[in-house]
């Protein structure tokens, strides 16, 4: 069976995410409704990078979770229902970070649906690698709701 792939437009198709805080550049594949494997690439042209920190450039923790957690939207929104669906972030729970992610790495993001508490709330675990390392992990939980509702 081959890769399943999701392209910059059909991500944005699904997330609200615009420049700069879509943080995901492509889904590489994917089982819909278990898990998700997209990557962000990164350059020193992104604008955190001025900030953080201008003579040693890292990307914020805060910055990889997030692309973790729009990953994992993604993977609830999957649903034929998924355009007419937001998921938003409820909790995070042991991120753990483990190495710095600088201009030039490859962010590859691994989120698996854990459990579906219930029809609306899906609990996941998400893992952040470069170069096949580790470097951030958390356990994320998502809110699907009907867009007309927010």
């Amino acid at each position: 069976m081959g890769e399943k792939t999701m392209k910059i437009k059909e991500l944005m198709g699904l997330i609200p995410h615009r420049y700069p805080f879509l943080l995901i550049d492509r889904v590489i594949d994917y089982e819909e409704w278990k898990w998700i494997k997209a990557i962000k690439n990164l350059t020193i042209n992104e604008s955190f990078f001025q900030g953080h920190f201008p003579r040693e450039p890292i990307m914020p923790g805060v910055l990889i979770i997030e692309a973790m957690a729009q990953a994992g939207g993604i993977l609830a929104l999957m649903s034929s229902k998924g355009k007419e669906k937001l998921a938003f972030f409820m909790t995070i729970d042991n991120v753990k970070f483990r190495k710095p992610v600088v201009p030039g790495d490859q962010l590859i993001l691994n989120v698996a649906i854990v459990k579906v508490v219930r029809s609306n709330i899906v609990k996941t675990h998400g893992e952040a690698t470069v170069d096949g390392e580790l470097v951030a992990q958390g356990d994320l939980m998502f809110s699907v709701v009907d867009k007309e509702k927010t």
